[in-house]
């Protein structure tokens, strides 16, 4: 299937600021471009184009660079990406890998990081999942209790809220969800990194809420990283990957180094009717 994929976003400022811009499908989706990628900066003042820089950053995601003037910018993109159409895959026979036998780089994933405090949570993960089977089903119960364990509610979203908090608040957005469940992934010593893209209303019931970027984790298991949805915790069909890290620290979708307004905020996910001959 093809799905439209884009945004609109608009974000105010009153002196020039540095940016960081991370919007656009990760390089691993290039070969299903079905449209050439379009993202454009724009200066809300004059309306000229922006400059931008584009780099890889440590996690292989694609970021763009910029200098945001006085007045604010306009970021916009509409293309189309090919998907299989299929629902996320997965294997219960995936097996957990034994600490020492990990390679190198999923050490990193396996630590506390910025919004998953591994260490405060590791006392309450082992009493909670050491008794399940390890491997997928161990991952797949975590998902279970923190899908029954958050109230989701986009009025109550904080930027700053941690796994821990999460926890204790039981409510929370869908980049809770993903922080939870991660940190109990990591403390139960299996690698774990957080996901965003676009994950549009296919094969489901519609969602009327506004259309967002949504956050969800991979599992490295049985050599493989594998995806899972603690928020939705059913496979899903179109998820379009736009960058991973350790938790949303790593990978925000608009970072400035400055302060900044956020006036608009429009996603598009939808699948693309097929032509009828």
């Amino acid at each position: 299937m093809d799905i439209r994929i884009g945004y609109r976003i608009e974000i105010g400022t009153i002196q020039a600021v540095p940016g960081i811009l991370l919007l656009d499908p990760h390089r691993s989706r290039q070969a299903d471009f079905v449209s050439a990628p379009n993202p454009r900066a724009v200066s809300i003042a004059d309306g000229g184009e922006l400059p931008v820089e584009e780099y890889t950053d440590g996690f292989g995601n694609l970021c763009r660079r910029l200098v945001i003037p006085a007045g604010g910018a306009i970021f916009t993109n509409d293309m189309v990406v090919r998907d299989s159409g299929l629902p996320d895959q997965f294997d219960h026979a995936a097996a957990e890998t034994w600490p020492a036998d990990l390679p190198p780089g999923m050490i990193e994933y396996m630590l506390p990081s910025r919004y998953c405090e591994v260490d405060e949570l590791s006392a309450t993960a082992w009493a909670l999942f050491g008794g399940f089977a390890p491997g997928w089903n161990r991952v797949q119960q975590i998902c279970n209790y923190v899908n029954a364990q958050i109230r989701f509610d986009y009025q109550c979203a904080r930027n700053t809220r941690t796994a821990a908090q999460a926890m204790s608040e039981r409510v929370g957005v869908c980049r809770d969800f993903t922080h939870l469940a991660i940190a109990l992934c990591r403390a139960m010593n299996i690698p774990a990194r957080y996901c965003n893209g676009f994950l549009g209303d296919i094969g489901v019931p519609p969602d009327p809420a506004p259309m967002d970027y949504n956050a969800w984790f991979e599992a490295y298991l049985g050599g493989t990283w594998w995806t899972f949805d603690a928020r939705h915790n059913v496979p899903r069909i179109g998820r379009i990957l736009v960058a991973r890290g350790r938790d949303a620290a790593d990978i925000p979708m608009v970072h400035t180094f400055g302060p900044h307004l956020l006036n608009r905020f429009e996603v598009i996910t939808e699948e693309v009717a097929p032509k009828v001959t």
